[in-house]
């Protein structure tokens, strides 16, 4: 098996785990990341529904005129965090349950969660 087979396999079971433990409601849906090399993705999710309520990433048309090329950086993050926080907030949604994807707390994760708090946003 090659490498990035076995640590993309890792991490979907990872994911998977955490999955079994957490999911999403109306009053509090399940914020999503999804890490990319070149981009970051977060949904807010309630799992009750099947829906997605808010979503924000750096291919979105307003954080895509600031980030030319590569987004994939701590700053993109924390632009991205900001933004679902707001998003999240103008539909009167305060609080969420965090779902980092199988990645490891750390880096771009941790910069688009702790931007996200700093919004408003409790988790």
């Amino acid at each position: 098996m090659k490498k990035t087979s076995k640590r993309l396999a890792s991490r979907k079971h990872r994911h998977e785990r955490v999955r079994r433990k957490i999911s999403g409601s109306t009053q509090r849906p399940r914020l999503a990341i999804f890490r990319s090399a070149k981009h970051i993705y977060v949904q807010a999710i309630d799992d009750e529904r099947g829906c997605t309520l808010a979503s924000a990433s750096t291919v979105d048309p307003s954080l895509k005129q600031n980030y030319t090329g590569y987004s994939g950086n701590r700053n993109a993050a924390q632009a991205v965090g900001k933004m679902i926080a707001e998003r999240l907030l103008e539909k009167s949604i305060s609080s969420v349950v965090f779902d980092r994807g199988g990645f490891l707390y750390h880096g771009r994760i941790r910069a688009l969660a702790e931007a996200a708090r700093d919004a408003g946003l409790s988790f």
